[in-house]
């Protein structure tokens, strides 16, 4: 049986504002039919901390700390809470909602797409399952997160490793097209990460600084040697290779492609009235 073909783009390291414009055109242009379903991989320069489609920068994100470690900050199409994007694989699924291998609803979609950074984790050597709230008490918690912090806690089918949470993900639906994306840690800074959101008090800050310890990890805190980042894009394409399915083939962006992804970033993602606006 042979399998079907997406894209594979590698993009490398950019700036945050070309992230988010590229992962929305190639959105875009998979609901106009131009190009086929695509996986994208990506890293940030420089560093950049993302936050959800809904938060509120003024009351969540300490922006002088932002600017004291020289981040970038963008704001994400997708939901979700602010992600430091630094020593992790990022990546991007592009796929119609109509595949007939895409279920209907976010969290089962989310699960198959998943599949892929699973398959990703066992190549590396990891036991990774997914997380699935199983009290009351943990489904309300998913509804109502307390912190602005994405890793602070699983969410449906979110991706663990002895019971941390190694990966996170959002999603969106638009124009007939999901979008998932989402961060694979393979180092963090801690301290960082806390400094760059606001808090009742130190105190505060502390207990869920400590309680995060209990909850996130990253990849190579897991394994004896550290995997780079080679390492993870050939683990990981392999990942989604079997865990959808589907054959991956690589693919560039033409310069007329890269000047509309570039005009997108500048009149959106790069704008204060996009990165600010709640």
């Amino acid at each position: 049986m042979t399998k079907e073909v997406w894209r594979y783009i590698d993009s490398g390291n950019c700036s945050p504002a070309f992230n988010m414009a590229l992962d929305e055109a190639l959105l875009e242009w998979h609901s106009e039919g131009k190009i086929p379903p695509t996986i994208r991989f990506y890293g940030w320069n420089p560093a950049t901390l993302s936050i959800g489609y809904f938060q509120k920068v003024e009351k969540e994100i300490d922006l002088d700390a932002v600017q004291k470690y020289g981040l970038g900050f963008v704001r994400r199409p997708t939901g979700g809470r602010g992600v430091l994007h630094d020593q992790e694989l990022t990546y991007s699924v592009i796929v119609s909602e109509e595949h007939p291998e895409m279920p209907k609803t976010v969290t089962e979609a989310y699960r198959v797409i998943s599949e892929g950074i699973l398959e990703g984790f066992k190549n590396l050597g990891l036991d990774a399952y997914f997380a699935i709230p199983r009290t009351d008490e943990e489904k309300q918690g998913l509804k109502s997160p307390r912190s602005a912090v994405c890793f602070d806690a699983p969410s449906w089918y979110e991706l663990v490793v002895e019971g941390r949470k190694v990966a996170g993900s959002a999603q969106t639906r638009q124009k007939g097209v999901i979008l998932q994306h989402g961060s694979i840690l393979l180092d963090l800074d801690e301290d960082m990460l806390f400094d760059l959101f606001k808090y009742p008090n130190d105190r505060v800050k502390e207990r869920m600084q400590r309680a995060f310890k209990s909850k996130a990890v990253a990849t190579n805190t897991l394994r004896e040697k550290p995997v780079t980042i080679e390492e993870a894009k050939k683990a990981f394409k392999e990942g989604f290779e079997k865990g959808l399915h589907i054959d991956l083939e690589p693919y560039v962006l033409t310069s007329d492609e890269i000047e509309y992804v570039n005009n997108i970033a500048k009149k959106k993602y790069e704008s204060d009235e996009w990165n600010f606006k709640r």
